[in-house]
């Protein structure tokens, strides 16, 4: 259970970084990291296809160093899902942290 609740936490992190300006995955990873999320490329990557495949995320390829590095950025789908979503976080909060 704790792990399909994290990985709804690391979907919305996502939108939030990718509502700021373009992301890729090693630094979504690295961000993740520094809140004490241990994930591996084996589970990000699916994610940011997902959210990329269901409208939430459009995704540019960029050459970096020889690499095709993979760009993403949240869109207007992604944009009101990630309202919704802090509504809703907020919500609980004010519930649960009393």
């Amino acid at each position: 259970m704790m792990r399909n609740i994290f990985l709804g936490f690391i979907r919305i992190h996502i939108l939030h970084h990718a509502n700021k300006g373009e992301i890729f995955g090693v630094w979504m990873m690295d961000e993740l990291r520094s809140h004490g999320y241990s994930i591996s490329t084996g589970t990000l990557y699916p994610i940011l296809h997902s959210l990329e495949k269901d409208g939430y995320l459009t995704k540019r390829d960029e050459v970096a160093d020889g690499k095709v590095r993979k760009y993403y950025r949240i869109t207007e789908k992604g944009i009101t899902a990630l309202e919704e979503a802090k509504k809703k976080i907020r919500e609980l909060v004010d519930e649960i942290m009393v």
